[in-house]
């Protein structure tokens, strides 16, 4: 990292921990030091700061310019018609943000001084840096506000004074329209850089100006005075009628409007404009007018000397506005006609020479469906959207108004109605940190990457850097961007690459939502009026939510944004590692960070290779195939490594990436396998609920890149790849989708060998167009004649019942590793005997040390096909060895068709792939015969380990494997697998962890809480298991509760999916939702919207390497992975701070060689309950968090009071735009988590409401 990044994240590291930003900067030596000039060291007042170091450089670099004069030149002595002489040598700028800026630009070009004020919140503002020196207006003590800070007319005139300036410019909002600021900056000697006092209070008060319009000849809308109280509005209202508009007759921006179309809206609408305009302007009054549907806003700016000379510069169409705020702007105005313009401004013109008016100003109107246009009043000030008229004629207005309020006439300017052309189209986005996607909901924090556009004909007005901290105090603008070009189209199309240029991350804005309009059909044809966004919203909010084109995923992030995202993430595992469910054991780190993908055998190519077994079946359907398969001489092979054997060794943690590394080699080297066992059972839940992956999207990846070996899966039964029961247009749902995504084979068994869940999967995946592998359930020991429970004749009777079906193949499933090489002989032999044409799968867990046996066994009984694992992952608890059995068969009729040297590259490879895995190993290093005892099956075994671990009972475990038996048999003898496996676990660990033995169990059953899952069973929410439900522990365990009789989805109504996709597109804010996603949210609901939210809050975590994922990154450790975009990107630890008070952590990456500083919560320190910052439970409809980051302004409930659902309960107040939050229960009101006044972010707990209606009625009984 070179000594710029360097110096650049020392800077950024000063603004997140609170150092001021001038010793940041002079720590690193980035600039020079400059002497300050005599009178701002002078003028220094006490409570004011220094001018920063960057500010003096610039005041210095200004005042050896040759054009520059003395500072002390008087603003008498100027000529304001000389360019060589600044109009004043000090302007105090009296407002903050962009238009500031703007101004301290315009003072500096006519080469004077800009004076800068500021509020502690805006300690770090980019205006400060601008002006060549800085006042505090609120030091410790001072009692004002963050907004009252700029409202303060005395402390800004005494400020001036102080300073040495010898004007003010006011800028928009603020006290731009208060004409006693304007009063008492001629009272102190100070030119007011705007209209005359008078003229703004004629002006400011909007029903004045409607006064003025009228006594002028300007058409007008009806209205009334300004209101006294609601008792007037009513009145008025009583008279006029509906629909009117509430307005406060100061200001503007939309700020203190409210559109109302009833009584009850009128009498809410007024008090809440009141208050809004009180506290954007310090002026509550309000006035009523008739609303005028879907016009069009249409301005003309003026520009006037005070004698009486008043020029226009044409007009500018506003009428993109979102809740009366203007979102684009355009000059000129398209569409209208010719007589319409020049109406517009003749009365513009004409009402702004009624009173000699001096400075800039605009004069809006309102133009109607017929084309009738309306005066409605007249803005005494630079207009926010001023930039794009300076664009299309040409004209500074900011510096004519300097000039002008120096004496300079508009014929000194040389400015003349006739001089002033049209040039090209202009368009103004306003880009604004609010979240389109969450109804704009402002948003603050910090901004940890700022990248802005450039290029032909942009303009670029705003505040964005790196680092800037965005506060809920302030207006939500960013940046204003303009674009020009000679044609309407040539403008929209440069506006669209200026916005697809920008990067803003750390806070949300609305640039997904502009560069929809962008390419909205309707904006492009230029006919909007003020109902656009209205009328286009919720179309613009889904092109908003996609991203764009073509960059869009399940959860519609952008391509552009999964980088950030991710880096997020791996901040968060810096500070807070992985949380203790993923099961890794804490302290064990890999000795390898990343594997190569495997080589092949330069004998073994994918051209050269034969076709596989996927072709087969394409060609002749699932009949045919297995047809195909039986007749096949020589013994096939299904490889589990991709699913069963990390299932089985690594609690089924084995990501994506590692496994889609090794695809295409797998393709090629096992395109003789019959199958690669590799979804479905365990991995689709951990996929979302561990390792935050989408299991379609592992689906859909490992079969584009291993397309010619038939793909696998394990189906549960009813249970598809879930722990219960679903409707059965679930599982249909499931199967179907599952096929089209690249499932061929589904594996289906039923965890307790019940019939009639079998039938639902069986007719699934057959009109699903799958094949059919039924599935056995071995359990027992054929070999012991002592245990009848599961004979030989149990499982042929079973057999039988299943090949009635209809189904294309049989399999034996032992997922203990119980079926020794005897009873394999036995089961196989009787099988075969029985179904001759039928192609016979076995698959079993090597746990014990005899799994090569035992397939060995079965092959020579006439299995056609059994199950392996590659070496690197064989053994144990997982399958048997793929190499011996390779090995074993070889030159024999047995053959495989595979050979040794075809899989070295693939084992070599998983042997390393394991060792990054090392944290989820059980420990276990050898075979283990007990298994014939306690009958735990392999894929259970360590995900029963690592729960019995995270249950206390480490140190238990044999205590627990005896405890499996013992809660075997209790249950009746149950055929172990999921999910009849888990109830049996859940019961072992249940039994050590109460020390409970089998007859006190079942003695003091009535009186114990059993695990869900064990009750579950009971009820038969399952099946039904072969010989009845154990008693009396049944009986005694449900306490009187009913049970299922028969199939427990069979009287489940069907899912209605359209509503499911309705409700996930709400909740996830998103267009993107796919029928994978719907089913996903169908089996498991809160495993799937909580992956969801990872997704949106860290991105695709699947794109990064596995030992990145698992471990936090080392100092000075990088990470390249690849984005969505196909695109590399690198990011590399710097470091990471400690907590502060609040428990936030500064992390410090380099993303791609920029530095980036990242904010996590020590989740050690996390609030407590009760405590500021306490977050809202977003699963709990009673615990009401705040939408926004703000402050709350009202409270309108108290402790213990009863609240009706959709009542409001608090107002909050963020960048001077109040909402209410309601209500979204019926309840009583147990706890307030806040008080007003309290500034808050988005998510904290406001108050908590015990709910219900059921609850209210109870209380009042």
């Amino acid at each position: 990292m070179g000594a710029t990044g360097v110096g650049v994240l020392a800077v950024l590291l000063g603004a997140a921990l609170g150092a001021p930003r001038a010793s940041a900067l002079a720590a690193v030596g980035r600039l020079p030091v400059a002497r300050a000039p005599p009178r701002a060291m002078a003028a220094a007042p006490r409570g004011a700061r220094a001018p920063t170091t960057a500010a003096r450089v610039a005041a210095a670099r200004r005042r050896a310019a040759p054009r520059m004069v003395a500072v002390e030149t008087p603003p008498g002595g100027i000529t304001p018609s000389d360019p060589s002489k600044p109009p004043f040598d000090t302007v105090l700028v009296a407002n903050r943000g962009e238009i500031a800026i703007r101004i301290c630009r315009a003072v500096h070009e006519l080469g004077g001084r800009a004076i800068a004020i500021y509020s502690r919140e805006d300690a770090y503002a980019k205006h400060r840096r601008t002006a060549d020196a800085a006042y505090l207006l609120n030091p410790e003590g001072s009692g004002l506000s963050p907004v009252g800070s700029y409202l303060d007319i005395p402390r800004i005139v005494a400020a001036a004074k102080e300073m040495g300036a010898q004007a003010i410019h006011p800028g928009y909002g603020f006290l731009s329209e208060n004409a006693k600021f304007a009063q008492a900056c001629a009272d102190n000697g100070l030119v007011f850089i705007g209209p005359t006092p008078q003229t703004i209070q004629e002006f400011g008060s909007k029903t004045d100006a409607r006064k003025m319009a009228i006594e002028a000849g300007l058409p007008v809308i009806p209205g009334s005075a300004a209101l006294a109280d609601v008792g007037e509005a009513v009145a008025f209202a009583e008279e006029v009628g509906f629909p009117l508009m509430v307005k406060a007759t100061m200001g503007g921006g939309g700020k203190g409007m409210r559109i109302v179309r009833d009584m009850a809206q009128l009498k809410a609408g007024v008090p809440a404009a009141i208050s809004e305009a009180l506290a954007a302007f310090g002026d509550g009054t309000v006035f009523l007018e008739r609303y005028i549907e879907r016009p069009r806003h249409v301005e003309v700016q003026v520009l006037g000397d005070g004698t009486g000379d008043v020029v226009h510069l044409y007009e500018r169409d506003c009428s993109v506005q979102r809740r009366h705020q203007k979102v684009v702007e355009i000059a000129p105005a398209l569409g209208l006609s010719d007589e319409l313009r020049h109406a517009l401004y003749a009365d513009a013109v004409k009402i702004a020479k009624a009173t000699k008016y001096r400075a800039a100003g605009t004069v809006e109107f309102l133009v109607d469906q017929k084309g009738r246009h309306y005066f409605i009043e007249v803005n005494p000030r630079i207009q926010v959207e001023h930039t794009i008229t300076e664009e299309v004629t040409g004209i500074d207005l900011v510096q004519a108004q300097i000039r002008i309020a120096a004496g300079a006439t508009l014929r000194d300017l040389g400015i003349s109605q006739e001089r002033i052309m049209l040039r090209g189209v202009a368009i103004q986005c306003r880009i604004t940190t609010e979240d389109p996607c969450d109804n704009f909901r402002p948003d603050t924090g910090t901004i940890t990457m700022y990248r802005s556009s450039a290029g032909p004909g942009i303009r670029l007005d705003g505040v964005g850097y790196t680092g800037l901290t965005i506060s809920p105090h302030y207006d939500s603008l960013l940046t204003k961007v303009t674009a020009r070009a000679d044609s309407w189209g040539a403008a929209v199309s440069r506006m669209r690459r200026a916005l697809q240029e920008f990067t803003i991350d750390g806070v949300q804005t609305n640039i997904p939502f502009l560069l929809a309009m962008m390419t909205d059909e309707l904006f492009i044809s230029g006919n909007v009026d003020t109902s656009y966004i209205e009328q286009r919203g919720p179309s613009l909010l889904e092109r908003a939510k996609l991203g764009g084109p073509a960059e869009t995923s399940g959860t519609a992030i952008k391509a552009s944004d999964q980088t950030d995202l991710i880096a997020k993430y791996l901040a968060h595992v810096a500070v807070n590692g992985q949380p203790k469910s993923l099961g890794a054991h804490p302290g064990v780190r890999a000795s390898v960070r990343a594997v190569p993908p495997p080589k092949l055998p330069d004998m073994l190519r994918a051209e050269s290779a034969p076709a596989g077994w996927r072709q087969v079946l394409l060609r002749e359907g699932p009949a045919g195939f297995a047809r195909a398969v039986r007749a096949h001489k020589g013994l096939l092979l299904t490889d589990t490594t991709w699913r069963d054997a990390h299932q089985s060794l690594l609690a089924t943690r084995m990501r994506t990436c590692d496994i889609l590394k090794a695809a295409p080699a797998t393709d090629v080297a096992l395109r003789n396998a019959f199958s690669l066992e590799m979804w479905g059972g365990a991995t689709y839940d951990v996929s979302m609920r561990f390792l935050r992956e989408d299991p379609w999207d592992r689906l859909r990846a490992l079969r584009a890149a291993a397309p010619s070996v038939p793909f696998q899966m394990l189906l549960r039964g009813a249970n598809a790849v879930g722990y219960t029961s679903y409707p059965d247009n679930v599982v249909k749902k499931f199967c179907k989708l599952a096929v089209k995504d690249g499932i061929d084979v589904f594996r289906i068994f039923d965890s307790l060998n019940y019939l009639e869940n079998m039938k639902l999967g069986i007719d699934a995946v057959g009109e699903a167009g799958g094949v059919i592998e039924a599935t056995l359930c071995y359990t027992g020991d054929l070999c012991d004649p002592t245990k009848r429970k599961y004979s030989l004749e149990y499982y042929l009777n079973y057999a039988r019942e299943l090949v009635a079906l209809g189904v294309h193949m049989l399999a034996v499933k032992d997922m203990a590793g119980l079926l020794k090489p005897a009873a394999a002989q036995m089961l196989v032999s009787a099988l075969r005997a029985e179904f001759p044409d039928l192609p016979i799968h076995v698959h079993t867990h090597d746990t014990a040390g005899t799994g090569v046996a035992s397939m060995l066994a079965a092959a020579h009984a006439g299995a056609d096909v059994v199950d392996c694992a590659i070496d690197g992952l064989s053994g144990m608890t997982s399958q048997p060895s793929m190499g011996a059995l390779i090995g074993a068969t070889a030159g024999t009729a047995l053959d495989t068709g595979i050979s040794l040297r075809h899989t070295e590259g693939l084992n070599e490879y998983w042997e390393q792939v394991r060792q990054m895995y090392a944290p989820f190993e059980s420990g276990q290093l050898s075979g283990s015969a007990d298994v014939y005892l306690n009958e735990i099956p392999g894929g259970q075994y360590t995900n029963l380990l690592f729960q019995t671990r995270q249950l206390g009972l480490a140190g238990r475990w044999s205590q627990v494997k005896r405890a499996y038996t013992q809660a075997n048999l209790l249950l009746g003898d149950v055929i172990k697998v999921t999910p009849s496996s888990k109830v049996v676990g859940d019961l072992a660990n249940f039994m050590v962890a109460n020390n409970l033995r089998p007859d006190e169990l079942v003695e003091r059953a009535a009186d114990l809480d059993f695990p869900d899952s064990v009750l579950q069973y009971l009820r038969g929410e399952i099946g039904t298991p072969p010989g009845g439900f154990p008693e009396p522990l049944r009986t005694r365990a449900l306490k009187g509760a009913r049970s299922i009789v028969g199939r427990p989805g069979a009287s489940l109504p069907p899912f209605d999916f359209d509503a499911a996709a309705k409700y996930l597109a709400a909740r996830f804010n998103t267009a993107v939702i796919s029928e994978e996603d719907v089913v996903s949210h169908a089996l498991y609901p809160t495993v799937f919207d909580d992956f969801l939210n990872h997704q949106l809050k860290y991105g695709n975590v699947s794109l990064i390497p596995t030992s990145a994922f698992l471990h936090s990154l080392e100092l000075g450790e990088a990470v390249q992975f690849i984005d969505n975009a196909g695109k590399e990107s690198e990011v590399k630890m710097l470091g990471v701070t400690p907590p502060l008070a609040n428990g936030i952590c500064s992390v410090l990456l380099e993303i791609n060689g920029e530095p980036r500083i990242v904010s996590v919560r020590d989740s050690k320190l996390a609030p407590k309950s009760g405590t500021k910052g306490e977050k809202a439970d977003p699963i709990d409809d009673g615990s009401v968090g705040s939408p926004l980051s703000g402050v709350v302004v009202a409270l309108k409930v108290d402790k213990g009071d009863t609240v009706e659902k959709g009542q409001p309960i608090a107002v909050m107040s963020a960048m001077k735009m109040e909402t209410t939050v309601t209500a979204p229960i019926t309840g009583v009101v147990e706890r307030l988590a806040v008080s007003a006044g309290a500034s808050i972010e988005v998510g904290d707990l406001i108050v908590y409401i015990k709910g219900g209606a059921d609850f209210i009625a109870s209380k009042q009984n």
